[in-house]
């Protein structure tokens, strides 16, 4: 009988390395769980109205923005005044890392942002503070919950000439273009419109309302998400894109049919 219960005890023991174990996977549930939620409501933290986050905007704009759009955001001959800009602006510019510019080119480039999403914001807030400015989006417009069909009609109306119709982007002119839609960000593509970065006209609510945005979100990311019915999209650039198709393929078939009845010939 003692012998069972020495057994018994030796049974349900623990691993040496099950407490190790145990804390491990407490703290990376914790640390993801703290991820998930700092990512959620990294804006809601952020007021934009705060003196102490326009102050920390300010000292981040005097440090690396100043040199082109000037101390005061007046402008200079190398970079426009921003003042009237708005937050919506400076949060899509520098967001897609547009700006600050990696060089002088005819337009800003997307590239790896080199603020933080607090960091962004707290420059979106100086720049608002200087003059008003077309503010950032509400979230109830980003949520690709509209109607797809019409957005898809005013996306060909008022977008698909220069972005194409597929959202790909296409060539305009000058060495400039417009770029691709597909994985912009919702909170981006919002800003965009409101704001008119380049050569993009600006579509203010007069133009298209807050729904009619929340639209062509809606729209942009369907297509994103559904696959094309047509098949192999040729990065959906339409006739040069498959003409280029056709007359490589369609050639080398042609030549190599040749090669192969004038070889069989002989």
């Amino acid at each position: 009988m003692a012998r069972a219960k020495k057994n018994l005890r030796k049974s349900g023991r623990r691993h040496p390395l099950a407490t190790v174990a145990l804390v491990a996977v407490g703290l990376l549930v914790t640390g993801a769980a703290y991820a998930g939620f700092s990512q959620t409501s990294a804006t809601a933290e952020i007021d934009l109205n705060s003196q102490s986050t326009i102050d920390e905007g300010q000292k981040l704009f005097a440090a690396n923005c100043a040199t082109c759009h000037g101390m005061g955001a007046a402008g200079t001959e190398e970079g426009p005044s921003l003042i009237g800009a708005g937050a919506a602006s400076v949060h899509f510019q520098v967001g897609t890392g547009r700006m600050p510019l990696a060089f002088q080119g005819p337009q800003g480039m997307v590239k790896p942002k080199q603020f933080t999403e607090d960091q962004t914001l707290q420059l979106a807030a100086y720049v608002a503070s200087l003059a008003p400015g077309p503010g950032l989006p509400e979230t109830q417009y980003l949520q690709g919950d509209g109607n797809a069909a019409a957005g898809g009609e005013l996306f060909r109306i008022n977008c698909a000439m220069c972005h194409n119709v597929a959202a790909a982007g296409g060539a305009l002119t000058q060495g400039k273009f417009a770029p691709s839609l597909h994985g912009v960000a919702p909170t981006h593509v919002y800003e965009a419109m409101v704001t008119g970065p380049q050569n993009m006209p600006v579509f203010n609510d007069a133009n298209l309302t807050p729904q009619d945005k929340s639209d062509i979100i809606t729209y942009l990311q369907y297509i994103e998400q559904k696959p094309s019915v047509g098949g192999l999209t040729l990065g959906s650039l339409g006739p040069v894109s498959e003409g280029l198709f056709i007359w490589v393929i369609g050639m080398g078939i042609i030549i190599a049919f040749t090669v192969w009845v004038t070889a069989k010939s002989n």
